[in-house]
């Protein structure tokens, strides 16, 4: 009768410590009324009825029926809880991926830009509640996908992303400036850009320098990313007849002054990922580092139990009344 009740006011269950004191003066009022007459022998009376000795049983009822008021009065109740929960602070996300030759690069298996591909799926994933969008860039840059909550969208267009759309090279100014674009007129009280490269600007009409400028006067945070191991790489380095891509070591060169730089004017951070493991930490840790906030509603239901107490009270009270004035009546 009890499971999965909590009570609106327990401090009636102190006079629980009632009831041993209630107890103490029903012995010792039965003691008072008990006759004092000795006898030598009893042995010429016979008992006619066994009823005087469940007597007692007259206030057992009645503490039966003064505990269940108790309880009655302690207000049991059933509580349901239903939730509700609300997105108070969206963030705008654009994820601008190099897509240049070196992102075939096999320091990162099978290549660099499909590692990234797969990290950065798992990362929107775990961003339900915000809007992503899609920027590649390589000597030049294009908008793959506008910011979008459409998770399915962003998906299928980053595994749509290959090299070979654009035309070769490293232009991080125009793959910065392009992300800034997406977001400028955002109304989201976040807004951020990753800016993934593997090499050095080299390309594009408009400076990593400028694009950052432009980044801070839109309050656009930048995270950038440095992939590839240090030292050489197997990278491209030629067709073959058959125009498949001939690998050879190369040095892998990273601007990680510039990409350092756009990341503090920002108020971002610069990450350095060399194999897998630490681009998917990196990844994780930008996950961690901007938090949507979520505002939970509870609502509260209480459905009140002290009823079945309170009639459970007076059936005692009223069943000790009527032994008391029928079978026990004589006794009393």
């Amino acid at each position: 009768m009890l499971d999965n009740i909590s009570f609106a006011n327990p401090d009636f269950f102190w006079l629980f410590l009632l009831l041993p004191l209630a107890i103490a003066w029903y012995m010792f009022k039965r003691k008072e009324e008990t006759a004092a007459l000795k006898i030598a022998t009893v042995k010429s009376f016979k008992h006619k009825s066994f009823l005087p000795k469940l007597k007692p049983g007259l206030f057992l009822l009645r503490l039966l029926a003064l505990s269940a008021i108790i309880v009655a009065l302690a207000r049991p109740q059933t509580e349901d809880i239903s939730t509700r929960t609300k997105t108070t602070r969206g963030i705008d996300i654009v994820m601008a991926i190099d897509v240049s030759s070196s992102m075939l690069a096999r320091d990162l298996k099978p290549n660099r830009l499909a590692a990234l591909k797969e990290v950065a799926a798992d990362f929107i994933k775990k961003r339900p509640n915000d809007r992503i969008g899609l920027v590649a860039y390589a000597g030049e840059g294009y908008t793959k996908t506008p910011i979008t909550t459409d998770k399915n969208i962003v998906l299928s267009s980053l595994q749509e992303i290959t090299y070979g759309q654009l035309e070769d090279g490293t232009a991080i100014g125009m793959g910065l400036s392009i992300s800034v674009n997406r977001l400028k007129e955002s109304k989201a009280k976040s807004k951020i850009i990753i800016l993934l490269t593997d090499g050095v600007n080299n390309s594009g009409f408009i400076e990593p320098q400028t694009a950052a400028d432009l980044a801070v006067e839109y309050d656009i945070k930048t995270y950038t990313i440095g992939l590839g191991t240090n030292g050489n790489a197997l990278s491209p380095v030629a067709y073959n007849a058959d125009g498949s891509y001939r690998y050879g070591m190369r040095q892998v060169e990273i601007d990680e002054e510039l990409l350092k730089n756009i990341a503090d004017v920002t108020g971002g951070k610069y990450f350095r990922a060399t194999d897998n493991e630490t681009l998917e930490e990196i990844y994780d840790e930008i996950n961690k580092l901007e938090k949507t906030d979520i505002e939970e509603f509870k609502y509260y239901r209480y459905e009140e139990k002290f009823r079945p107490w309170v009639l459970l009270a007076g059936a005692l009270l009223l069943l000790e009344w009527i032994l008391r004035n029928t079978l026990f009546r004589s006794f009393i």
